[in-house]
């Protein structure tokens, strides 16, 4: 049964605190995402020039790192609701900055691969999913702002460091360009993350939407909704991070220079920030189910425009900016589906379990970008059955609404 006073903040973390660790997460997920993410799209035709690899190789290692980071998320959730969040989030930051310079000196495929497997545990704890959880916790019933927030943050990700990266590979290469990366993660978010974020110990145990215990982990993870949420989820994922990774070749393939290419990724991060924007309306005057099928349609129709616009320039932009808002869209409701439909109590757990499906398409999106390009003979193809993808999950997401599950006995 509901109660009828939720509460705005976890009692454990003063306002101020809570709104301090809001500031510090909009800097470090930001940074994270432009470092340890962004940065590849934009470094990949150099890296196979430089190296001698392949793309279809270099592609399936950065997809590596994201495949951990997957699998990593369930032992991160629940750490998370174990511990809270500064502990575990200072110790990922401290993996990832030596691992992106592992990336940066790393002479043959054998020590890349390694330090992607690095990049990619840190990459668990420094994500969304962590800071989600954190600020669930911290703003309770005040959380869809504080969420969105911290997407509108994190969305000039793309902005800032796809032209800062492609400038610093530009002066010193990809090489230089990675250890410069390296040094910013160890300058900026290591001591943020051990200094400025809030040291409560645990998630909460108590959900502020309820009178009585929430429902209990394995009672949500064995329903229908649950997977059929999951599954809508990651063909939305599946969609929007093969677009991303993909968008520079594409565009190159079309015949635009990097830079410009880079240009219309940076561009598309704007895009996201005002999707989030909209989110807030959109929460406002839709159901849950309804708002997840409208989003992934949105994935759907962007995806199958970059797959049939050639150009011009200005045009691609339009379109890269419609994909960015849809892309943002989809942030925002990874960050809130679960609060959505069984409360708090337990959000870093199941959460966690979520996160393994999600990060794993979000993983393979890459190397099945590349893949389908190889088969289909072309980046537009490739972006046209992403498109298709989305529409799938847009119908599994008719199937997200739950039943009653039962409540924890413990």
């Amino acid at each position: 049964m509901r109660s009828t006073t939720p509460r705005a903040f976890d009692a454990s973390v003063p306002i101020a605190g809570a709104r301090r660790g809001l500031a510090v997460l909009c800097v470090t997920v930001t940074t994270s995402y432009g470092v340890l993410f962004y940065a590849f799209p934009v470094l990949a035709t150099a890296i196979t020039a430089d190296t001698g690899w392949s793309t279809f190789q270099v592609t399936a290692l950065f997809s590596s790192a994201q495949i951990v980071a997957g699998l990593a998320g369930v032992l991160v959730g629940r750490l998370l609701q174990a511990y809270g969040p500064q502990p575990v989030m200072t110790v990922a930051s401290v993996i990832a900055a030596p691992a992106v310079a592992g990336i940066a000196l790393a002479p043959n495929t054998g020590l890349f691969a390694s330090a992607w497997v690095l990049a990619g545990t840190a990459m668990a704890g420094l994500y969304y999913p962590p800071a989600f959880a954190a600020l669930t916790r911290w703003y309770g019933a005040a959380r869809v702002r504080a969420l969105t927030v911290l997407t509108l943050s994190a969305g000039l990700a793309s902005t800032v460091f796809a032209p800062l990266t492609a400038a610093l590979e530009q002066e010193w290469g990809w090489r230089g360009a990675y250890l410069v990366l390296a040094g910013v993660l160890a300058v900026v978010v290591v001591p943020l993350h051990a200094f400025a974020l809030p040291r409560d110990r645990a998630m909460p145990v108590v959900d502020e939407g309820f009178s009585g215990p929430g429902p209990s982990v394995r009672a949500v993870v064995r329903s229908r909704a649950f997977w059929a949420l999951t599954a809508a989820l990651a063909a939305g994922s599946l969609t929007v991070y093969a677009a991303v990774v993909n968008l520079v070749p594409l565009l190159e393939s079309r015949g635009f220079e990097t830079a410009a290419a880079a240009w219309a990724l940076a561009l598309g991060g704007l895009g996201q920030v005002a999707g989030r924007l909209v989110y807030t309306h959109l929460e406002r005057r839709t159901a849950p189910v309804t708002r997840l099928v409208i989003v992934l349609g949105a994935c759907s129709a962007t995806s199958l425009m970059l797959a049939l616009v050639p150009g011009p320039w200005g045009l691609i932009v339009v379109v890269a900016v419609l994909a960015g808002m849809a892309r943002g869209l989809l942030t925002l409701l990874h960050a809130t589906v679960v609060a959505d439909r069984w409360g708090t109590t337990a959000y870093a757990a199941i959460s966690g379990v979520m996160h393994v499906p999600l990060m794993l398409s979000s993983a393979l999106a890459p190397w099945i970008g590349v893949a389908l390009a190889g088969a289909l003979g072309g980046y537009a193809a490739a972006f046209a059955v992403m498109g298709a993808v989305a529409t799938a999950g847009a119908v599994a997401a008719l199937y997200s609404r739950p039943r009653p599950c039962p409540a924890a006995v413990s």
